[in-house]
This record gives C-alpha cells, sequence and structure tokens, in this order.
C-alpha cells in the first residue's frame, strides 16, 4: 500500500497528494475547490481542535457563534479591511431559483433578489464588532473574550488540499479590551498559546515573530505568527495573531464608558487557526511510507495485530490481547486491535504505517509460547521484542519517546536548513539550490520587500521576536538594517 505513494525526492508536490488521499485524510469535493474531511483526517482535527478549545477556556475564552452572512455595506467600514479581502469574497446577490420557461433546468429568479448583498464570511471581524457595540456599554462589560470555532470561505483560483481551499474549518478569537496595553497583552499571549500547541503537540518547532506591514493582516496594526518549515524547505505560516487597535471599534462605534466616566473606543484583538494545520502535521513529519503523527494529536496510539493461520490461533491470541488492550486504555490511550481476517498482516502493517499510527504490537502463536510481543515505533521504524508483562510501563514510556524524538528530527532539520547571508547574490543561489530559512537584513521599505518577492520569489516570514540588534546592511539596496529578518518561500 505504501508503494503506491510518490516518493519526496521524486515529487514533493505529488508525495503530499497522495498522502492526503491514501491515508484517507480528504478527498477534493465536486465543488470545484472545496474538500471533503473523512473520518480519519476529521478525527485528527478534532484532536487539534480539542486541545486548544482547552488553552482557549483555560486563559478565559468563551466560544459563541455569529452568523455566515455578513452584509456588504459592513466591509465597506474599514478601508483597508475590504480591500484585503475584496477579491476572496464569495456574494449571495438572490435567494431563489424558478424553474426556465426555455427548458434550461433551473435559473435565478430575477424578482428574488437581495435588498443588500450578503458576503459569505472570509473572516468575522465585521459582523462581530457590529454585535460588540450592543454587548459593550461599560468598563465592566471589558474584557470581552469570544472565540468561535467555524468555517470559511475565501474563494481561491489554485486549491491543495488542507493547504489553500475555498473553504475550511478554522478558530478566530476576538476580543475587546479597555486600554491598549491589554489588548497588546492578549495579542501577543495568543500567538504564545499558539507556539506551545505546535511545539508540544503537533511537534513542530516555530519561530514567532512580527509581519512586515505589507504581510500584516488587512485592518491589523500589527500582526505577530508562528513560522514552519516544510521538508522541501518551504515555510508555512501555521497560525497569526493581530493586535487590531481601535480600527474596528471606531468602523462600528464601540465605545464604552470608563472608570473616570469618558466615553473611549475599545482596543481589539483577532487570531486564529484552521485546518491549514493539517498540511503543516503531514509536511512537517511524514515520509515515503506514510503519515508519522505525534502521539498527542493521533486518533489511534497503539495497533494490535494477530499473526495467525487458524481460528483457533486467533481464539487464543484474542484471550491474551484483549486483557492487554484494556491495559493500554486504562493508562488513557486508544488502541485498535486490528482483527480483520480478510486481509494479511502485511497488508495490515502498510495501512497503519501509512496512517502514521505511532506503535504497533504484533503477535503470534510464537509469541503466546515465550510470552513475549514484537513493538514497532511509526517514527523511526525500529522494532524490539520484549515480555508481554512489561508492554503497557514500556508502550506508555515509548509514545513520550516518539513525541519528543518527532519534535526533535524536526528542529534539527529546521537548524541545518536555516542560513545566514549578507550577499543578495548567495541569498538567491540558497533559495534555489538549498531551500529553507535565511535570515538576511532589509531595509524596512515596502518596495525593497516586494522587489525581492518579485525576483526570488521569497518574503519576508516574520521579524523574529528573538532577532537580536545587529548592524547591518539590507541584502538588496545595501541601506541600513538594524536586525535580521526571516525569509522564506512559502505556502
Amino acid at each position: 500500500m505504501a508503494k503506491e505513494i510518490t516518493g519526496r525526492k521524486e515529487n514533493y508536490s505529488q508525495w503530499y497528494n497522495d498522502l492526503v488521499v491514501k491515508a484517507g485524510l480528504a478527498d477534493n469535493s465536486s465543488v470545484r475547490g472545496c474538500m471533503v474531511i473523512k473520518p480519519y483526517g476529521h478525527a485528527i482535527w478534532e484532536n487539534m481542535k480539542n486541545v486548544l478549545d482547552q488553552k482557549f477556556k483555560a486563559t478565559g475564552h468563551s466560544n459563541a457563534y455569529f452568523p455566515l452572512f455578513i452584509p456588504k455595506s459592513f466591509f465597506s467600514r474599514e478601508a483597508s479591511h475590504v480591500e484585503g479581502f475584496a477579491k476572496e469574497c464569495a456574494v449571495v446577490t438572490h435567494y431563489r431559483l424558478k424553474n426556465d420557461p426555455d427548458g434550461n433546468g433551473v435559473i435565478v429568479d430575477e424578482d428574488a433578489k437581495l435588498e443588500e448583498e450578503l458576503i459569505v464570511r472570509p473572516t468575522s471581524e465585521t459582523i462581530i464588532w457590529n454585535t460588540y457595540k450592543g454587548w459593550i456599554q461599560s468598563y465592566r462589560d471589558l474584557p470581552l473574550l469570544i472565540n468561535q470555532w467555524a468555517n470559511v470561505v475565501r474563494w481561491e483560483m489554485r486549491t491543495r488540499l488542507f493547504l489553500r481551499t475555498t473553504e475550511f474549518l478554522w478558530q478566530e478569537g476576538h476580543t475587546a479590551h479597555a486600554t491598549e496595553k491589554e489588548a497588546m497583552e492578549e495579542a501577543m499571549k495568543m500567538i504564545g498559546v499558539y507556539a506551545d500547541f505546535a511545539e508540544n503537540y503537533l511537534a513542530i518547532p516555530v519561530i514567532k515573530g512580527t509581519k512586515s506591514a505589507n504581510e500584516r493582516f488587512a485592518g491589523a496594526i500589527d500582526t505577530y505568527s508562528i513560522e514552519a518549515l516544510m521538508q522541501d524547505g518551504k515555510a508555512l505560516q501555521s497560525g497569526t495573531s493581530h493586535f487590531l487597535g481601535q480600527n474596528f471599534a471606531k468602523a462600528f462605534d464601540v465605545k464604552f464608558a470608563s472608570k473616570e466616566g469618558s466615553l473611549d473606543y475599545v482596543w481589539a484583538t483577532s487570531w486564529g487557526v484552521s485546518t491549514r494545520l493539517m498540511g503543516a502535521l503531514i509536511m512537517a513529519h511524514s515520509d515515503d511510507n506514510g503519515l508519522v503523527l505525534p502521539p498527542k494529536i493521533a486518533p489511534v496510539h497503539v495497533v494490535i495485530v494477530p499473526i495467525y493461520q487458524k481460528s483457533e490461533q486467533l481464539s487464543l491470541l484474542t484471550e491474551k490481547i484483549l486483557p492487554l488492550k484494556k491495559e493500554l486504555e486504562a493508562l488513557g490511550l486508544v488502541v485498535d486491535f486490528d482483527d480483520r481476517d480478510h486481509v494479511k498482516p502485511g497488508f495490515k502493517f502498510a495501512e497503519h504505517e501509512l496512517k502514521g499510527v505511532p506503535v504497533r504490537i504484533a503477535i503470534g502463536p510464537r509469541d503466546l509460547e515465550n510470552n513475549t510481543l514484537e513493538i514497532a515505533r511509526r517514527d523511526t521504524l525500529e522494532k524490539c521484542t520484549i515480555a508481554f508483562n512489561e508492554a503497557p510501563g514500556y508502550v506508555k514510556n515509548l509514545l513520550e519517546d516518539i513525541q519528543s524524538n518527532i519534535f526533535n528530527k524536526a528542529l534539527k532539520f529546521r537548524d541545518q536548513n536555516t542560513y545566514k547571508t549578507d550577499d543578495y547574490e548567495e541569498f538567491k543561489r540558497l533559495l534555489d539550490e538549498k531551500p529553507g530559512f535565511i535570515l538576511a537584513h532589509w531595509d524596512g521599505t515596502t518596495e525593497t520587500e516586494l522587489r525581492i518577492k518579485e525576483e526570488t520569489k521569497a518574503t519576508i516570514r516574520c521579524i523574529p521576536f528573538d532577532a537580536a540588534p545587529e548592524e547591518g546592511k539590507c541584502i538588496l539596496t545595501g541601506k541600513p538594517s538594524s536586525r535580521r529578518v526571516l525569509f522564506a518561500r512559502a505556502y
């Protein structure tokens, strides 16, 4: 089964597409640019969602839900916001179909034209801030910390499963604060939450930083992001948090009475991650045999495969396996006992490798005699034989080791593919010959940033928070620069 996957070195893009489809994560939909997330893919997303939801609630946020449709006039209230999303908006103009008298099926009923056109939600700042106007009157109503789990639509011309689709799933936080300081602290706190999730659950090392003005979210004062490096040397933006200042409060006239009695505009943030994280998870860790999933996010932690030839042997194995399964489940693990009788063990092994199950246990008649079992770890494909009664403790420790090993492997890869350069020709050569992160000086102008992008297809991923002050010269213009920024070609 795994041999059906194109090799990464042969064609990385096709490898990714093969893996998404053949591991049962998603399919292309009959609706152009949209995807069907299959049960196994959705189980991974649900695990991500559950962890993040707990983190949001632990930091004081509550979930709510806002409409999918947004009046077109709302977008015109914040100029940079509408400009940023205008080309991606899907617009509802009519609400009814009717039979075509010419016999061409159904057509739009022109008598059913909407009084005001509706935008299908590309993001929710406008509808939410229009709502907040009725929720916020006094400093006692602040901070208002709301998160929404939802779907959004951004009309894309070139799509790719999970990485860029017309419709995708995400969460979006929208918070309101009494002071600028509180809002900025919130935006920074949430990018920290995302980084912690990426590194400690997805096992993906990330770089936190500030986006350049050109890469900033439409309508934001500042945008912070976490940037990850995929195995092909391209960057993937894996989460963003935005300090919105008072832009949306002013656009929707959201004011509050302060403790001193003055009437002030509130301060805002928004932040979000999406099913694009599924793409990051795949491309950061997986290999030519299939998915490699960190145990903390895997839908199944352990699969037990019996090796037998006769039904009597399966009965004896089952008597031994079921108590072991129960012991492992008592440790909080999800265990699959794969006793299907219509496929051979070799097929099962390949299938579970393809799906990225972290640990596989195989037990046959000889193992029963010796009171042993074979354990294989998915990340390294290494196998060992241990005593049966040692299995629960061994597996628990092994899963912890797999989690840390996957992270350390990705971190080592990133470190080995992060370069510094002060020369523009070397900058271009690195992008072509050794793609990865490049730390280089930039003069701080959008003009230079856009020219570099046009000439090399590389963008400024972020200005790292931990970038130490360092005097230098812009790689393109030679103008003064006070610190290095992070460049890469990106998804």
